[in-house]
């Protein structure tokens, strides 16, 4: 059976993993609920096309799922959840007692991943994913959520302590209202104030605003040595147009999920320039598994598919996939309880880094790298073991 793509006004067939079923013993189902449409619909299309990547390596390349001495065909239903957080239980519903997938793979945002997870562990459904990292989602004792990246606390820790030894003293911090820029936010202020560097403002603001000029006016006035933003990618945007208006320019700007991706140069130009990041994993990282092999040969196997380069979203969501599948493998059985102890015993390398879960269903192995857009191009600048280049600070 060809993978069924389940959308909110229509169904199409997948173009990911479709085929017939020779040779094949029976049909893993899994469903995923992602923003094809919405706030997020960018990041969604790249976590699609990362599961997608593993879709199709696993059926044409690996030969299928083994499940014991058998090998299963993949298959991902997807559902259209239009970026809706108030949407995406039904659809969590539907995918588990209308399409009888017997897994689940997880959305993009926190926002989204809390009421799907919650969907989920209420029909005691295994949920891996890649993209829901606020520290508030594991903190609720759930037995089938395991995540693969790193908590949203830890997002600015390395980027603050390389700003420490580079002699920053004082912060401002603003944030969405959102549980991921939430968590990012307090980590941020964890993280300065244990490196010595005095918070003079924590700032939220609404979801859903068009500019953040008074904001930035407002921290602006407090003249920090950095300024760090919490939020999504289309907050990265507001951040820096704002800063580049106002002629805001602090020492550093360090925000969260925009620096790492190339369209943020392209939507904001040189008033990108300087800007630092987290990412959970970029192509030059010394990562390599026996699957997909090096970070890089990942990237230029997407690449190869999707005609663009991956993102690390996109990249998480296969590895998540990648982090499923193995879990199936090692448990022999589609089982949920098997496979729930085999995901918890589960201490692999992959090509987007180490993976072992804690008793909350927490990666604890993976540590997170900070990039910088320096003179128009995405520098990796932490860890050292990835360094392309030095940090560059002052930025202005």
């Amino acid at each position: 059976m060809a993978a069924a793509v389940l959308l909110a006004a229509a169904c199409t067939g997948a173009d990911a993993g479709d085929g017939a079923d020779d040779g094949f013993d029976g049909t893993v189902r899994i469903g995923a609920a992602l923003s094809e449409t919405g706030r997020f619909a960018a990041e969604g299309k790249a976590v699609r096309q990362g599961y997608d990547t593993w879709l199709r390596w696993v059926n044409e390349e690996h030969g299928g799922i083994r499940v014991g001495d058998g090998r299963y065909r993949a298959e991902i239903v997807y559902r259209d959840d239009e970026s809706d957080p108030d949407r995406i239980g039904a659809l969590i519903e539907q995918l588990i007692d209308e399409d009888e997938v017997d897994f689940l793979l997880g959305p993009y945002s926190s926002t989204l991943t809390g009421p799907a997870s919650a969907a989920a562990e209420a029909r005691d459904v295994i949920m891996v994913e890649g993209n829901g990292a606020s520290d508030g989602l594991f903190d609720r004792g759930y037995r089938n959520l395991f995540y693969i990246g790193v908590v949203a606390s830890d997002y600015t820790r390395s980027s603050i302590e390389l700003l420490a030894e580079r002699g920053a003293r004082t912060a401002v911090v603003a944030h969405e209202d959102t549980p991921f820029a939430a968590s990012v936010a307090e980590g941020a202020q964890r993280h300065l104030e244990a490196n010595g560097i005095e918070v003079l403002a924590m700032r939220q603001y609404p979801v859903g605003v068009d500019n953040v000029d008074d904001l930035m006016t407002e921290l602006a006035a407090l003249e920090p040595d950095i300024f760090v933003g919490g939020g999504h990618y289309d907050d990265a945007v507001l951040f820096l147009r704002a800063a580049q208006a106002q002629g805001f320019g602090p020492d550093a700007m360090l925000i969260t999920v925009g620096p790492a991706n190339p369209q943020l140069l392209a939507d904001v130009g040189s008033g990108a320039d300087g800007v630092l990041g987290p990412t959970p994993w970029e192509p030059v990282m010394a990562y390599e598994d026996e699957s997909f092999g090096s970070a890089s040969a990942y990237a230029d196997t997407y690449e190869d598919l999707w005609g663009e380069a991956p993102i690390y979203q996109a990249a998480g969501s296969t590895t998540a996939a990648l982090a499923l599948h193995l879990a199936i493998e090692a448990a022999g059985s589609l089982d949920t309880d098997a496979v729930r102890d085999a995901l918890r015993d589960l201490d692999i390398d992959t090509f987007y880094g180490p993976i072992r879960f804690d008793e909350r269903g927490v990666n604890v192995a993976k540590p997170m790298g900070t990039v910088q857009v320096q003179d128009g191009t995405i520098v990796v600048v932490a860890p050292a073991a990835a360094a392309e280049g030095a940090l560059v600070y002052p930025t202005r």
